[in-house]
């Protein structure tokens, strides 16, 4: 059976009946953890959720969604922009290095303004990072992130990845 008919309507119906985030293709987290529900809970919920979708798709749209104007990295790598033009940057040089990349949400906690998740990212490296060209290796590491949320948008991130596991797996780094 084609469910691609059935997907469009329910996501077209939830469109019209106000409901964004069911007509969002945002990842489901497997798990979640929250101290509340309803009201700014699920809109912080849908904010992170957004930012998922946007490293998921590459897709800024879904970053101009979840993140404030006024947006800050507390944890910014070198040579990244600060602001929403830092994230930006980096997925695209990611998805140029990895055009399948995937990300789930293992983990959501909510607790007052603050969300976590553990992302797990997975794909192949059959693009370009840096100087090294991929030859299809597998990338599969994992993340955590920390936001604030304010006025249902993301305004602080603190992100730690599995760098050193990625960077062996593109072959930037010898084991």
């Amino acid at each position: 059976m084609n469910r691609l008919p059935y997907l469009l309507t329910t996501s077209l119906l939830a469109l019209l009946a106000g409901n964004v985030a069911a007509a969002e293709a945002l990842p489901q987290p497997a798990r979640v953890f929250a101290d509340r529900n309803g009201g700014d809970a699920a809109a912080a919920k849908l904010a992170a959720l957004r930012y998922a979708a946007f490293w998921n798709t590459g897709d800024p749209h879904y970053a101009e969604l979840a993140l404030d104007p006024d947006f800050i990295d507390r944890t910014l790598p070198a040579g990244r922009p600060q602001g929403t033009a830092g994230p930006l940057q980096a997925s695209r040089a990611f998805h140029a290095a990895v055009p399948d990349l995937t990300v789930e949400v293992a983990d959501m906690m909510q607790a007052g303004d603050r969300v976590s998740l553990r992302l797990h990212f997975t794909g192949h490296f059959t693009g370009k990072f840096g100087e090294v060209q991929g030859g299809g290796q597998v990338v599969d590491f994992q993340a955590f992130d920390l936001y604030r949320v304010k006025n249902g948008r993301i305004a602080e991130n603190w992100h730690l990845e599995d760098n050193l596991t990625l960077l062996k797996q593109l072959g930037v780094v010898k084991p």
